[in-house]
């Protein structure tokens, strides 16, 4: 295998081109910026001699496929290789429409990234030599026709069977919705359960079984590095939402064997018609932020009366800016204890108490 090799991971693009763009009041995404942000990220990774670049879903705003054209066509343009999977924008019905293309037609818009066998929406492939990486489908679809996260058992025993002979391999694996929880009780709470793979549990058991250590996931718009029993999750923020970062990634091998991966952090600090983007973008997520904090008290585990909500939710204006940041450590000394504790929670802190600052620049010791 080889023993060293630099890569960048860009997440959530939502590519809108202009005559695209459809606007929402609350919406937090800055479509906006989606295109010069990504030039701008693109062309400091030419400057990087990196090997790959991984894009884990939601390229699009919302399946357009004038959308999916202009980005296939840019990233043809490339001078390094780069994969993709799809996130639920851009598969966001089942049978293609005025807006969205279908399901199915995915791939064909990406065959030179990743999908060499485009009838399938998932593929495996050596992107260097010992180096594996698999990108999965994590968009389902129930009998009534709606959009759910969810590996399909086809798939599950397809990566079974994948991981069975790839034994001597180091394995990547890419996909849209996060697998291990970055939020406190995020497989069950209410808004932020979305987010996770519905069936995270028996994708996490094959992984460990074939001593799987890396997953790259989007979908939260968040930085954040977490672990579960030896499986990290790194999933990163998207690049039309505050703080725009994307993560350049460094695997080597030590003299006495031992496997690192270096992660370090950029953030596109401006675009030419958002010159003090940082700022305009963290007060658009701020402005748009009441109606989500209102509903977030009311609901497990706070459980707020509504009035109260709406008192408290002011004070947390820039709550999910600092989320979305990565390496946030909240306290909310003039709020309740109860709920003082529970903020407290949404912090990175490490199960020891203290706090632990890995979600943007860190070094991970694999083995």
């Amino acid at each position: 295998m080889i023993s060293n090799f630099r890569f960048a991971i860009v997440s959530d693009l939502h590519v809108a081109c202009p005559h695209t763009i459809w606007n929402h009041p609350n919406r937090f995404h800055l479509v906006e910026v989606s295109i010069p942000a990504l030039e701008s990220v693109l062309e400091h990774l030419t400057q990087l001699d990196i090997d790959f670049l991984l894009l884990p879903g939601d390229l699009t705003q919302h399946g357009e496929p004038d959308n999916h054209a202009w980005l296939q066509q840019r990233l043809a343009k490339l001078p390094f290789p780069t994969y993709v999977v799809p996130g639920n924008h851009d598969v966001p019905v089942l049978k293609g429409n005025q807006q969205s293309i279908a399901f199915a037609d995915f791939p064909y818009y990406y065959r030179k990234f990743g999908y060499s066998e485009p009838e399938k929406c998932y593929y495996s492939c050596q992107v260097l030599p010992g180096v594996r990486l698999i990108g999965l489908n994590s968009n389902s679809f129930n009998q009534r026709g709606e959009q759910i996260g969810r590996l399909d058992n086809e798939q599950l025993l397809w990566l079974e069977e994948v991981l069975a002979t790839a034994t001597d391999e180091l394995i990547l694996v890419m996909i849209h919705h996060n697998v291990v929880e970055h939020l406190p009780n995020q497989s069950h709470h209410a808004i932020a359960n979305r987010y996770m793979l519905d069936n995270a549990a028996e994708l996490l058991q094959v992984l460990r079984r074939y001593k799987v250590k890396l997953v790259f996931t989007g979908h939260l718009h968040v930085q954040d590095v977490a672990c579960s029993q030896g499986v990290y999750d790194i999933t990163t923020g998207s690049l039309v939402s505050y703080p725009h970062p994307y993560r350049v990634l460094e695997f080597h091998k030590d003299k006495y064997g031992r496997q690192w991966l270096q992660i370090v952090s950029y953030r596109v600090e401006s675009v030419p018609a958002f010159p003090n983007l940082q700022q305009t973008s963290r007060k658009w997520m701020g402005d748009r932020s009441f109606p989500f904090l209102v509903k977030f008290l009311t609901l497990p585990p706070f459980n707020l009366p509504l009035e109260e909500a709406q008192t408290l939710a002011p004070n947390l204006r820039d709550f999910w800016a600092n989320i979305a940041s990565g390496d946030a450590v909240f306290d909310y000394p003039h709020f309740p204890a109860q709920i003082r504790h529970f903020f407290q929670k949404y912090g990175a802190i490490a199960a020891c108490g203290t706090p632990s600052f890995i979600d943007n620049n860190s070094t991970l010791l694999l083995g």
